[in-house]
Protein backbone atom coordinates (compact mmCIF):
# COMPACT_ATOMS: atom_id res chain seq x y z
CA UNK A 1 0.00 0.00 0.00
CA UNK A 2 1.38 3.42 -0.99
CA UNK A 3 1.54 5.91 1.88
CA UNK A 4 -0.05 9.32 1.36
CA UNK A 5 1.27 12.83 2.07
CA UNK A 6 0.07 16.34 1.26
CA UNK A 7 1.69 19.72 0.91
CA UNK A 8 0.01 23.14 0.78
CA UNK A 9 2.13 25.89 -0.77
CA UNK A 10 0.89 29.47 -0.63
CA UNK A 11 2.83 32.26 -2.32
CA UNK A 12 2.20 34.52 0.68
CA UNK A 13 3.69 32.09 3.24
CA UNK A 14 7.28 33.22 2.82
CA UNK A 15 10.28 32.29 4.97
CA UNK A 16 12.94 34.46 3.37
CA UNK A 17 14.79 35.30 0.21
CA UNK A 18 17.59 32.76 -0.30
CA UNK A 19 21.04 34.28 0.06
CA UNK A 20 22.95 32.61 -2.82
CA UNK A 21 25.83 31.98 -0.39
CA UNK A 22 23.68 29.24 1.18
CA UNK A 23 25.19 27.02 -1.53
CA UNK A 24 28.82 27.75 -0.71
CA UNK A 25 31.62 25.23 -0.31
CA UNK A 26 35.07 24.86 1.23
CA UNK A 27 38.60 24.11 0.02
CA UNK A 28 41.27 23.55 2.65
CA UNK A 29 44.94 22.72 2.34
CA UNK A 30 44.13 19.14 3.35
CA UNK A 31 44.67 15.88 1.49
CA UNK A 32 44.27 16.31 -2.26
CA UNK A 33 41.79 19.20 -2.18
CA UNK A 34 44.29 21.76 -3.51
CA UNK A 35 47.21 19.71 -4.84
CA UNK A 36 45.76 17.06 -7.15
CA UNK A 37 42.27 18.53 -6.83
CA UNK A 38 41.99 22.05 -8.22
CA UNK A 39 45.73 22.34 -8.98
CA UNK A 40 47.88 19.80 -10.81
CA UNK A 41 50.37 21.40 -13.21
CA UNK A 42 51.31 18.14 -14.97
CA UNK A 43 47.73 17.09 -15.68
CA UNK A 44 46.60 16.78 -19.34
CA UNK A 45 43.80 19.32 -18.73
CA UNK A 46 45.91 21.80 -16.70
CA UNK A 47 45.96 25.41 -17.88
CA UNK A 48 49.08 27.61 -17.89
CA UNK A 49 48.65 28.23 -14.15
CA UNK A 50 48.34 24.54 -13.29
CA UNK A 51 44.59 24.54 -12.64
CA UNK A 52 42.74 21.40 -13.72
CA UNK A 53 40.12 22.42 -16.27
CA UNK A 54 38.19 19.13 -15.93
CA UNK A 55 37.72 19.83 -12.21
CA UNK A 56 36.80 23.44 -12.97
CA UNK A 57 34.07 22.31 -15.36
CA UNK A 58 32.44 20.12 -12.69
CA UNK A 59 32.70 22.96 -10.16
CA UNK A 60 31.32 25.64 -12.49
CA UNK A 61 28.24 23.51 -13.15
CA UNK A 62 27.41 23.71 -9.43
CA UNK A 63 27.20 27.52 -9.56
CA UNK A 64 29.02 27.76 -6.21
CA UNK A 65 28.67 31.35 -4.95
CA UNK A 66 31.40 31.40 -2.27
CA UNK A 67 34.24 29.12 -1.15
CA UNK A 68 35.88 29.18 2.27
CA UNK A 69 39.71 29.12 2.16
CA UNK A 70 42.44 28.10 3.23
CA UNK A 71 40.97 26.24 6.24
CA UNK A 72 39.83 24.69 8.43
CA UNK A 73 42.35 23.43 10.95
CA UNK A 74 45.09 24.35 8.48
CA UNK A 75 44.56 28.09 8.96
CA UNK A 76 45.43 28.00 12.67
CA UNK A 77 49.10 27.43 11.86
CA UNK A 78 49.28 29.25 8.53
CA UNK A 79 51.42 32.29 7.84
CA UNK A 80 49.82 33.89 4.79
CA UNK A 81 53.10 35.56 3.81
CA UNK A 82 54.53 32.08 3.03
CA UNK A 83 52.02 31.68 0.18
CA UNK A 84 52.66 34.91 -1.75
CA UNK A 85 55.51 36.20 -3.93
CA UNK A 86 57.72 34.27 -6.36
CA UNK A 87 57.03 30.53 -6.13
CA UNK A 88 60.75 29.74 -6.32
CA UNK A 89 61.28 31.59 -3.03
CA UNK A 90 58.42 30.00 -1.08
CA UNK A 91 59.21 27.76 1.88
CA UNK A 92 58.37 24.09 2.25
CA UNK A 93 57.05 23.76 5.77
CA UNK A 94 55.84 21.10 8.19
CA UNK A 95 52.07 21.48 8.39
CA UNK A 96 50.96 20.55 11.90
CA UNK A 97 47.16 20.41 11.50
CA UNK A 98 47.33 17.41 9.13
CA UNK A 99 50.98 16.31 9.59
CA UNK A 100 51.99 16.91 5.98
CA UNK A 101 54.53 19.03 4.10
CA UNK A 102 53.06 22.22 2.66
CA UNK A 103 54.81 23.40 -0.50
CA UNK A 104 53.00 26.79 -0.57
CA UNK A 105 52.77 26.59 -4.39
CA UNK A 106 49.16 27.73 -4.04
CA UNK A 107 48.45 30.70 -1.80
CA UNK A 108 46.17 33.73 -1.60
CA UNK A 109 46.77 35.11 -5.11
CA UNK A 110 46.61 31.75 -6.87
CA UNK A 111 43.37 30.92 -5.08
CA UNK A 112 41.92 34.33 -6.04
CA UNK A 113 42.83 33.58 -9.68
CA UNK A 114 41.22 30.15 -9.47
CA UNK A 115 38.06 31.52 -7.79
CA UNK A 116 37.60 33.95 -10.70
CA UNK A 117 37.83 31.04 -13.14
CA UNK A 118 35.33 29.07 -11.05
CA UNK A 119 32.94 32.05 -10.94
CA UNK A 120 32.91 32.18 -7.15
CA UNK A 121 33.70 34.57 -4.31
CA UNK A 122 36.27 33.82 -1.58
CA UNK A 123 35.44 33.53 2.13
CA UNK A 124 38.91 34.14 3.54
CA UNK A 125 39.91 32.80 6.96
CA UNK A 126 42.53 34.43 9.19
CA UNK A 127 44.83 32.65 11.64
CA UNK A 128 43.79 33.28 15.25
CA UNK A 129 45.61 30.17 16.48
CA UNK A 130 49.32 31.03 16.28
CA UNK A 131 48.78 34.62 15.15
CA UNK A 132 46.41 37.50 15.73
CA UNK A 133 45.60 41.16 15.07
CA UNK A 134 48.74 42.13 13.18
CA UNK A 135 48.78 39.31 10.64
CA UNK A 136 45.03 39.66 10.04
CA UNK A 137 45.02 43.41 9.44
CA UNK A 138 48.06 43.07 7.16
CA UNK A 139 46.32 40.38 5.13
CA UNK A 140 43.25 42.62 4.68
CA UNK A 141 45.57 45.43 3.56
CA UNK A 142 47.37 43.08 1.15
CA UNK A 143 44.12 41.73 -0.34
CA UNK A 144 41.76 44.70 -0.31
CA UNK A 145 43.63 48.03 -0.16
CA UNK A 146 44.12 49.59 -3.63
CA UNK A 147 47.72 50.90 -3.34
CA UNK A 148 50.04 53.31 -1.58
CA UNK A 149 50.74 51.24 1.54
CA UNK A 150 53.38 48.60 2.26
CA UNK A 151 51.17 45.51 1.94
CA UNK A 152 49.01 46.75 -0.95
CA UNK A 153 52.18 47.71 -2.85
CA UNK A 154 53.63 44.29 -2.00
CA UNK A 155 50.60 42.69 -3.69
CA UNK A 156 51.13 44.92 -6.73
CA UNK A 157 54.81 43.86 -6.84
CA UNK A 158 53.56 40.25 -6.91
CA UNK A 159 51.68 40.99 -10.13
CA UNK A 160 48.23 41.90 -8.78
CA UNK A 161 47.55 45.57 -9.50
CA UNK A 162 43.85 45.34 -8.66
CA UNK A 163 42.85 44.44 -5.09
CA UNK A 164 41.02 41.14 -4.57
CA UNK A 165 38.24 42.85 -2.59
CA UNK A 166 37.43 39.79 -0.49
CA UNK A 167 34.22 40.71 1.33
CA UNK A 168 33.72 37.85 3.81
CA UNK A 169 36.29 36.88 6.47
CA UNK A 170 36.33 34.14 9.12
CA UNK A 171 37.91 35.03 12.45
CA UNK A 172 39.79 31.76 12.95
CA UNK A 173 38.45 28.20 12.91
CA UNK A 174 37.05 25.84 15.59
CA UNK A 175 38.99 27.63 18.30
CA UNK A 176 37.43 25.56 21.11
CA UNK A 177 38.80 22.31 19.66
CA UNK A 178 41.74 20.78 21.57
CA UNK A 179 42.98 19.52 18.17
CA UNK A 180 43.32 23.13 17.03
CA UNK A 181 46.76 24.76 16.96
CA UNK A 182 46.44 27.60 19.48
CA UNK A 183 43.07 26.47 20.90
CA UNK A 184 41.55 29.00 23.25
CA UNK A 185 38.96 29.45 25.95
CA UNK A 186 35.82 31.36 24.98
CA UNK A 187 37.07 34.49 26.77
CA UNK A 188 40.53 34.28 25.18
CA UNK A 189 39.06 33.80 21.75
CA UNK A 190 36.26 36.34 22.17
CA UNK A 191 38.65 39.10 23.24
CA UNK A 192 41.10 38.34 20.43
CA UNK A 193 38.34 38.05 17.81
CA UNK A 194 36.83 41.37 18.87
CA UNK A 195 40.13 43.27 18.72
CA UNK A 196 41.12 41.60 15.44
CA UNK A 197 37.71 42.47 13.95
CA UNK A 198 38.13 46.13 14.92
CA UNK A 199 41.53 46.38 13.26
CA UNK A 200 40.42 44.54 10.12
CA UNK A 201 37.41 46.84 9.78
CA UNK A 202 39.60 49.92 10.24
CA UNK A 203 41.59 48.77 7.21
CA UNK A 204 38.45 47.99 5.18
CA UNK A 205 35.07 49.04 6.63
CA UNK A 206 33.16 47.17 3.89
CA UNK A 207 34.08 43.64 5.00
CA UNK A 208 31.79 41.24 6.89
CA UNK A 209 33.08 39.04 9.66
CA UNK A 210 32.27 35.56 10.95
CA UNK A 211 32.97 34.65 14.59
CA UNK A 212 33.67 31.01 15.49
CA UNK A 213 30.95 29.07 17.19
CA UNK A 214 31.67 25.73 18.86
CA UNK A 215 33.26 23.07 16.69
CA UNK A 216 30.04 21.05 17.03
CA UNK A 217 26.93 20.83 19.19
CA UNK A 218 28.51 17.75 20.82
CA UNK A 219 31.33 19.81 22.38
CA UNK A 220 31.31 20.26 26.16
CA UNK A 221 31.82 23.95 25.42
CA UNK A 222 28.67 24.22 23.25
CA UNK A 223 26.20 27.00 24.08
CA UNK A 224 28.38 28.58 26.81
CA UNK A 225 31.04 29.16 24.16
CA UNK A 226 28.57 30.84 21.78
CA UNK A 227 27.10 33.04 24.50
CA UNK A 228 30.50 34.13 25.85
CA UNK A 229 32.04 34.77 22.43
CA UNK A 230 29.03 36.78 21.29
CA UNK A 231 29.00 38.73 24.55
CA UNK A 232 32.53 39.85 23.66
CA UNK A 233 32.14 40.34 19.89
CA UNK A 234 28.46 41.01 19.14
CA UNK A 235 28.71 44.51 17.67
CA UNK A 236 31.86 43.72 15.67
CA UNK A 237 30.70 40.60 13.82
CA UNK A 238 27.98 39.83 11.28
CA UNK A 239 27.78 36.03 11.48
CA UNK A 240 28.34 33.20 13.91
CA UNK A 241 29.67 29.95 12.45
CA UNK A 242 28.21 26.46 12.97
CA UNK A 243 29.89 23.17 12.01
CA UNK A 244 28.15 19.80 11.85
CA UNK A 245 28.88 16.42 10.27
CA UNK A 246 26.86 13.21 10.23
CA UNK A 247 27.50 9.55 9.38
CA UNK A 248 25.87 6.16 9.30
CA UNK A 249 28.76 4.26 10.84
CA UNK A 250 26.28 2.28 12.98
CA UNK A 251 24.50 0.96 9.88
CA UNK A 252 21.04 2.27 10.81
CA UNK A 253 19.67 3.86 7.64
CA UNK A 254 16.32 4.98 9.07
CA UNK A 255 18.09 6.78 11.92
CA UNK A 256 20.73 8.25 9.58
CA UNK A 257 18.12 9.77 7.26
CA UNK A 258 16.46 11.39 10.29
CA UNK A 259 19.64 13.27 11.26
CA UNK A 260 18.53 16.42 9.46
CA UNK A 261 16.21 16.83 12.47
CA UNK A 262 19.36 17.21 14.56
CA UNK A 263 20.69 19.89 12.20
CA UNK A 264 17.31 21.62 12.41
CA UNK A 265 17.46 21.71 16.22
CA UNK A 266 21.12 22.83 16.18
CA UNK A 267 20.20 25.85 14.04
CA UNK A 268 17.26 26.70 16.33
CA UNK A 269 19.51 26.46 19.41
CA UNK A 270 22.24 28.73 18.01
CA UNK A 271 19.64 31.22 16.75
CA UNK A 272 18.22 31.37 20.29
CA UNK A 273 21.66 32.10 21.76
CA UNK A 274 22.23 34.90 19.23
CA UNK A 275 18.87 36.42 20.10
CA UNK A 276 19.53 36.11 23.83
CA UNK A 277 22.73 38.17 23.46
CA UNK A 278 20.86 40.66 21.25
CA UNK A 279 18.28 41.10 24.03
CA UNK A 280 20.95 41.25 26.73
CA UNK A 281 22.79 44.01 24.87
CA UNK A 282 19.59 45.81 23.82
CA UNK A 283 21.11 45.68 20.35
CA UNK A 284 19.25 46.57 17.18
CA UNK A 285 21.40 44.17 15.18
CA UNK A 286 20.13 40.70 14.27
CA UNK A 287 23.03 38.28 13.92
CA UNK A 288 22.99 35.82 11.02
CA UNK A 289 24.44 32.31 10.87
CA UNK A 290 27.13 30.81 8.67
CA UNK A 291 26.91 27.01 8.64
CA UNK A 292 30.33 26.97 7.03
CA UNK A 293 31.08 23.26 7.48
CA UNK A 294 28.43 20.60 6.92
CA UNK A 295 28.37 17.22 5.22
CA UNK A 296 28.24 13.47 5.62
CA UNK A 297 31.67 12.40 6.95
CA UNK A 298 31.95 8.66 7.41
CA UNK A 299 35.71 8.55 7.99
CA UNK A 300 35.67 11.19 10.74
CA UNK A 301 37.98 10.31 13.62
CA UNK A 302 40.13 7.97 11.55
CA UNK A 303 43.91 8.33 11.63
CA UNK A 304 45.54 10.89 9.42
CA UNK A 305 48.15 10.05 6.77
CA UNK A 306 49.92 6.78 7.60
CA UNK A 307 53.28 8.41 7.17
CA UNK A 308 53.89 11.96 8.35
CA UNK A 309 55.18 14.83 6.22
CA UNK A 310 54.01 13.60 2.83
CA UNK A 311 52.95 16.16 0.23
CA UNK A 312 49.18 16.08 -0.38
CA UNK A 313 48.52 12.45 0.55
CA UNK A 314 44.97 11.11 0.03
CA UNK A 315 42.96 11.93 3.17
CA UNK A 316 39.29 11.42 4.04
CA UNK A 317 38.40 10.34 0.49
CA UNK A 318 34.99 8.99 1.48
CA UNK A 319 33.07 7.08 -1.19
CA UNK A 320 29.45 8.22 -1.00
CA UNK A 321 26.35 6.06 -1.42
CA UNK A 322 22.81 6.82 -2.56
CA UNK A 323 21.89 6.92 1.13
CA UNK A 324 24.52 9.63 1.73
CA UNK A 325 23.06 11.63 -1.17
CA UNK A 326 19.58 11.40 0.38
CA UNK A 327 21.01 12.70 3.68
CA UNK A 328 22.70 15.60 1.85
CA UNK A 329 19.34 16.35 0.21
CA UNK A 330 17.64 16.42 3.62
CA UNK A 331 20.36 18.76 4.95
CA UNK A 332 19.95 21.10 1.95
CA UNK A 333 16.19 21.21 2.62
CA UNK A 334 16.90 22.01 6.29
CA UNK A 335 19.18 24.91 5.30
CA UNK A 336 16.41 26.30 3.08
CA UNK A 337 13.91 26.04 5.94
CA UNK A 338 16.20 28.34 7.93
CA UNK A 339 17.01 30.76 5.09
CA UNK A 340 15.83 33.64 7.28
CA UNK A 341 18.87 33.18 9.58
CA UNK A 342 21.32 30.89 7.78
CA UNK A 343 22.65 33.20 5.08
CA UNK A 344 25.85 31.29 4.29
CA UNK A 345 26.64 27.59 4.33
CA UNK A 346 29.61 25.62 3.02
CA UNK A 347 29.43 21.99 1.97
CA UNK A 348 32.75 20.72 3.32
CA UNK A 349 34.60 20.01 1.20
CA UNK A 350 34.39 20.55 -2.56
CA UNK A 351 36.92 18.17 -4.10
CA UNK A 352 38.62 14.90 -3.07
CA UNK A 353 38.24 15.44 0.70
CA UNK A 354 34.77 14.24 1.84
CA UNK A 355 33.67 15.72 -1.45
CA UNK A 356 31.07 15.51 -4.21
CA UNK A 357 33.83 15.66 -6.85
CA UNK A 358 36.73 13.21 -7.08
CA UNK A 359 39.87 13.20 -9.22
CA UNK A 360 42.71 10.84 -9.93
CA UNK A 361 46.19 12.37 -10.10
CA UNK A 362 46.97 12.44 -13.80
CA UNK A 363 43.57 10.84 -14.48
CA UNK A 364 39.86 11.59 -14.75
CA UNK A 365 37.26 13.46 -12.70
CA UNK A 366 34.10 11.72 -11.53
CA UNK A 367 31.03 12.86 -9.61
CA UNK A 368 29.88 11.23 -6.39
CA UNK A 369 26.23 10.61 -5.51
CA UNK A 370 26.20 13.67 -3.24
CA UNK A 371 27.03 15.95 -6.16
CA UNK A 372 23.48 15.78 -7.48
CA UNK A 373 21.32 17.08 -4.60
CA UNK A 374 23.90 19.84 -4.06
CA UNK A 375 23.75 20.71 -7.78
CA UNK A 376 19.95 20.70 -7.91
CA UNK A 377 19.58 22.83 -4.78
CA UNK A 378 22.16 25.36 -5.97
CA UNK A 379 20.82 25.66 -9.51
CA UNK A 380 17.08 25.47 -8.80
CA UNK A 381 16.88 26.71 -5.20
CA UNK A 382 17.25 30.44 -5.85
CA UNK A 383 14.46 32.85 -4.98
CA UNK A 384 12.11 32.96 -1.98
CA UNK A 385 11.61 30.01 0.35
CA UNK A 386 7.92 29.28 0.95
CA UNK A 387 6.73 27.69 4.18
CA UNK A 388 4.74 24.62 3.20
CA UNK A 389 2.09 23.02 5.38
CA UNK A 390 2.91 19.32 5.23
CA UNK A 391 0.99 16.27 6.32
CA UNK A 392 3.07 13.10 6.24
CA UNK A 393 3.09 9.69 7.91
CA UNK A 394 5.86 9.43 10.48
CA UNK A 395 8.19 6.86 12.00
CA UNK A 396 10.32 6.49 15.13
CA UNK A 397 14.06 5.88 14.83
CA UNK A 398 16.73 5.11 17.42
CA UNK A 399 17.48 8.78 18.21
CA UNK A 400 14.36 10.50 16.87
CA UNK A 401 10.60 10.27 17.26
CA UNK A 402 7.92 11.39 14.79
CA UNK A 403 10.22 11.57 11.79
CA UNK A 404 8.16 12.52 8.71
CA UNK A 405 8.72 10.23 5.74
CA UNK A 406 8.35 13.34 3.59
CA UNK A 407 11.13 15.91 3.98
CA UNK A 408 10.31 18.81 1.69
CA UNK A 409 10.52 22.54 1.00
CA UNK A 410 9.52 24.83 -1.88
CA UNK A 411 11.22 27.82 -3.49
CA UNK A 412 9.52 30.48 -5.64
CA UNK A 413 11.72 32.07 -8.29
CA UNK A 414 9.71 35.12 -9.29
CA UNK A 415 12.20 36.15 -11.97
CA UNK A 416 11.83 32.83 -13.79
CA UNK A 417 8.16 32.42 -12.87
CA UNK A 418 8.90 29.01 -11.40
CA UNK A 419 8.20 27.08 -8.21
CA UNK A 420 10.50 24.20 -7.29
CA UNK A 421 9.71 21.51 -4.75
CA UNK A 422 12.61 19.60 -3.21
CA UNK A 423 11.49 16.37 -1.55
CA UNK A 424 13.04 13.26 -0.01
CA UNK A 425 11.03 10.12 0.65
CA UNK A 426 12.76 8.67 3.71
CA UNK A 427 10.80 5.40 3.54
CA UNK A 428 13.25 2.60 2.77
CA UNK A 429 10.75 0.18 1.24
CA UNK A 430 7.55 2.06 0.23
CA UNK A 431 6.64 4.73 -2.29
CA UNK A 432 5.00 7.91 -0.97
CA UNK A 433 2.06 9.54 -2.77
CA UNK A 434 2.35 13.32 -2.69
CA UNK A 435 -0.49 15.74 -3.43
CA UNK A 436 0.48 19.41 -3.60
CA UNK A 437 -1.97 22.32 -3.51
CA UNK A 438 -0.43 25.29 -5.36
CA UNK A 439 -3.70 27.04 -6.24
CA UNK A 440 -2.50 30.40 -4.86
CA UNK A 441 -0.28 30.55 -7.96
CA UNK A 442 -3.15 29.83 -10.34
CA UNK A 443 -2.43 27.24 -13.00
CA UNK A 444 1.01 25.60 -13.07
CA UNK A 445 2.58 23.27 -15.61
CA UNK A 446 5.30 20.69 -15.07
CA UNK A 447 8.77 21.56 -16.36
CA UNK A 448 10.38 18.36 -15.12
CA UNK A 449 10.45 15.89 -12.24
CA UNK A 450 14.07 14.91 -11.51
CA UNK A 451 14.65 11.78 -9.41
CA UNK A 452 17.78 10.31 -7.83
CA UNK A 453 17.15 6.70 -6.82
CA UNK A 454 18.67 3.21 -7.04
CA UNK A 455 17.68 -0.32 -6.07
CA UNK A 456 20.68 -0.43 -3.73
CA UNK A 457 20.92 2.14 -0.91
CA UNK A 458 24.67 1.50 -0.79
CA UNK A 459 25.24 2.06 -4.53
CA UNK A 460 28.16 4.38 -5.34
CA UNK A 461 29.88 6.07 -8.25
CA UNK A 462 33.53 5.16 -8.83
CA UNK A 463 36.24 5.88 -11.37
CA UNK A 464 35.42 2.49 -12.96
CA UNK A 465 31.66 3.15 -12.95
CA UNK A 466 31.10 6.92 -12.69
CA UNK A 467 27.45 6.88 -13.79
CA UNK A 468 26.16 4.05 -11.59
CA UNK A 469 23.96 6.47 -9.56
CA UNK A 470 22.76 9.44 -11.59
CA UNK A 471 19.49 11.38 -11.65
CA UNK A 472 16.87 10.93 -14.35
CA UNK A 473 13.99 13.24 -15.27
CA UNK A 474 11.38 10.55 -15.78
CA UNK A 475 9.60 11.28 -12.51
CA UNK A 476 5.84 10.75 -12.56
CA UNK A 477 4.63 14.16 -11.31
CA UNK A 478 1.54 15.59 -13.01
CA UNK A 479 0.21 19.13 -12.79
CA UNK A 480 -3.44 20.07 -13.21
CA UNK A 481 -5.19 23.37 -12.37
CA UNK A 482 -2.82 24.38 -9.55
CA UNK A 483 -2.54 20.87 -8.12
CA UNK A 484 0.41 18.54 -8.47
CA UNK A 485 0.45 14.82 -7.78
CA UNK A 486 3.35 12.39 -7.75
CA UNK A 487 4.46 9.13 -6.22
CA UNK A 488 7.92 9.53 -4.75
CA UNK A 489 9.86 6.30 -5.05
CA UNK A 490 11.21 4.65 -1.91
CA UNK A 491 14.43 6.24 -0.64
CA UNK A 492 14.50 8.91 -3.35
CA UNK A 493 15.52 12.54 -3.87
CA UNK A 494 13.03 14.50 -5.99
CA UNK A 495 13.06 17.89 -7.68
CA UNK A 496 9.67 18.92 -9.09
CA UNK A 497 9.99 22.06 -11.21
CA UNK A 498 6.82 23.95 -12.14
CA UNK A 499 6.11 26.88 -14.43
CA UNK A 500 3.51 29.42 -13.25
CA UNK A 501 1.12 30.10 -16.13
CA UNK A 502 0.40 33.74 -16.91
CA UNK A 503 -3.14 34.62 -15.85
CA UNK A 504 -5.38 36.11 -18.53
Amino acid sequence: MTLKSTMLIDKNFTVSEVDPRLYGSFIEHLGRAVYGGIYEPGHPTADANGFRLDALEAIRALNVPIIRYPGGNFVSGYNWEDGVGPKSERKRLLELAWWTTETNEVGTNEFADWAKLAGTEVMMAVNLGTRGIDAARNLVEYCNHPSGSYYSDLRISHGYKEPHKFKTWCLGNEMDGPWQIGAKTAVEYGRLANETAKAMRWVDPTIELVACGSSSSGMDTFADWEATVLDLTYEQVDFLSLHTYYNNNKGDSANFLAKSLDMDQFIYDVTAICDYIKAKKRSKKKLMLSLDEWNVWNSIGTSRADERWQIAPPEFEDVYTLEDALAVGCFAITLLKHADRVKMACLAQLINVIAPIMTENGGPVWLQTTYYPYLHASVHGRGTVLQPIISSPKYDAKDFTDVPYLEAISVHNEEKNEVTIFAVNRHLTEGLALDVDLRSFGDVSLIEHIVLEHDDLKATNTKANPTHVVPHNNGNAKADQGNVSAVLGRASWNVIRLKIQASH
